[in-house]
């Protein structure tokens, strides 16, 4: 049935995006010690998860909304923005763009990818972060996160959720990353960090 693989490529979708992908940009960004971080086996890669429990109960929250928000179709983009400790300012800013196809419901014709072609495009990104570190500015100062989620206006959201500016980065630099895609979303990926003066 159609419906089971675009919900196991959700799943691997919303997984990505709150978990593998914040992960990794924390870990290579240097948000938390090295030390907070476990080698996991995903997507034949070796990726790094937290293991501070405050952290770990935050993103599972965040996975958790996300993939409701992923299911109802109204996820726009999920935004990872580092701001600096002392100053509060936006040093870097990734952004992963959504694109749903909203015609794809429970009665439509199956469509054509599987899930190694996800993981694949997944692998790719996930690199593509790790990689990152080698032309993205060194953060040699504390920096704290913040998540940004976007979703459709008339989409309902619990009481915990704040609205919240764009926090874009002035005096930037902008990288595209690679994208990936299931049967029902695109997921186009970005970073955009100062340039130092």
């Amino acid at each position: 049935m159609c419906i089971h693989l675009d919900a196991i490529l959700l799943s691997r979708t919303s997984s990505f995006g709150s978990t593998f992908g914040v992960n990794s940009i924390l870990y290579q960004r240097g948000l938390y010690p090295a030390e907070t971080f476990t080698h996991v086996s995903k997507y034949e890669l070796t990726v790094l998860v937290t293991n501070d429990e405050q952290l770990k109960k935050y993103l599972s929250d965040v996975l958790a909304q996300i993939k409701d928000w992923l299911f109802e179709k109204v996820l726009q983009k999920v935004v990872i923005v580092i701001c600096r400790l002392d100053t509060s300012e936006v040093v870097e800013r990734w952004q992963f763009d959504i694109e749903t196809d909203k015609t794809v419901t429970e009665d439509s014709a199956p469509r054509e990818k599987s899930l190694k072609e996800v993981q694949t495009e997944i692998k790719g990104l996930i690199r593509q972060i790790t990689a990152s570190v080698t032309f993205l500015p060194l953060l040699d100062y504390p920096c704290s996160f913040d998540l940004l989620i976007y979703t459709d206006k008339d989409s309902k959201s619990s009481e915990q959720w704040l609205e919240s500016g764009p926090r874009f980065v002035a005096n930037s630099e902008e990288v595209r990353l690679r994208s990936f895609s299931t049967t029902v979303h695109k997921v186009d990926a970005m970073v955009c960090y100062k340039i130092n003066d």
